[in-house]
């Protein structure tokens, strides 16, 4: 019987991607410190020489899995958004789906590096451009899903704090269940938003 193997470049691929998700859920579980190339290639199942063949050093590792989890997410979102209400309650309905990424493992995995990187200015230096893009596609996306006329100033304001108002309701709930307050802020901000944004003009199809 031929065993059909897996062709090199595939094989690396789904490694490199084992990697980068133990690296997430690590980061979301057990902080910073704990968060070793060994850990993660434990995790992984992946050799630790292997793991720095792919990441020769922890920050490396950690930045490429910051980078390739935040991309995913917002490829998500923007499938996401085929589901979302076409008028009322889309609003409601965008702002639950940003608060659920800050309360998520990602938001909680890169707020480990955010911290960490406060106290060391060579993580800083890889992690700011990381941040600052982060911050622009994020925006953009809420744009999007929120149908505003973003280069209305007003609007592209209220764009912002409303992703100000999520980051600010995932720290809340890192350490107690926020859910229940949680909700009843986003309701309301939602009626603010929609009584204050421009939105873009609808075309009849």
């Amino acid at each position: 019987m031929t065993t059909v193997r897996e062709p090199k470049q595939d094989r690396s691929r789904v490694t490199r991607q084992r990697l980068l998700e133990a690296t997430i859920d690590c980061l979301a579980e057990l902080g910073w410190a704990a968060t070793t190339v060994a850990v993660v290639a434990e995790r992984a199942g992946v050799s630790r020489g292997a793991t720095q063949h792919h990441f020769p050093t922890r920050e490396d590792l950690i930045t490429a899995a910051l980078d390739y989890m935040f991309d995913n997410r917002m490829a998500q979102a923007r499938v996401e958004a085929t589901a979302l209400p076409a008028g009322e309650g889309r609003t409601e309905a965008v702002i639950v789906r940003l608060v659920e990424y800050f309360t998520g493992t990602m938001f909680k995995a890169a707020l480990q590096v955010w911290t960490a990187a406060a106290a060391d200015p060579a993580l800083k230096e890889r992690i700011v451009p990381l941040e600052n893009k982060f911050g622009r596609v994020a925006h953009r996306t809420a744009v999007h899903l929120l149908q505003v006329d973003d280069k209305d100033p007003a609007s592209h304001q209220l764009v912002q704090a409303t992703m100000d108002l999520a980051r600010g309701l995932g720290l809340a709930d890192v350490l107690t269940d926020d859910s229940a307050r949680r909700n009843i802020i986003i309701r309301q901000w939602a009626t603010t938003l929609d009584s204050r944004v421009k939105r873009l003009p609808t075309t009849d199809s």
